[in-house]
């Protein structure tokens, strides 16, 4: 069976995982593995206009990887983690969010002129 999207984690997700121990890590992953084959909101949520999250609760914690959709190279559609929270609160933190959006403006704009310098290269 193909996912419905492909993910790519940033450093700075990357980073949160490697942080966790062991069995949340896998726990996480498992999550997102699962997120690419089933629609669940328990799973993968959009929380703003373009941030989504991938949500594990394991162990009494709820873990947060922040992403969004990457639809420029008009291929397959990408999901791209921003980074990781541990939430303390039932509220998702505005300056999390806001975080992930400025990461998303950064990325996209790097992909476009990446994307830009190709075309004119041809």
């Amino acid at each position: 069976m193909k996912p419905n999207f492909d993910i790519e984690l940033l450093p700075e997700a990357i980073e949160f995982l490697e942080n966790l121990d062991d069995k949340a890590r896998e726990k996480i992953y498992y999550n997102i593995k699962k997120s690419q084959f089933v629609n669940n909101n328990e799973l993968f949520k959009k929380i703003s206009d373009f941030i989504w999250e991938f949500r594990t609760l394991y162990n009494s914690k709820a873990y947060r990887l922040f992403s969004f959709w990457d639809k420029t190279d008009g291929k397959e559609t990408l999901v791209v983690a921003t980074h990781g929270i541990l939430k303390k609160t039932q509220k998702t933190p505005p300056k999390e969010i806001k975080k992930a959006e400025e990461i998303r403006k950064q990325y996209l704009a790097y992909r476009q002129a990446g994307l830009e310098s190709k075309t004119k290269n041809k």
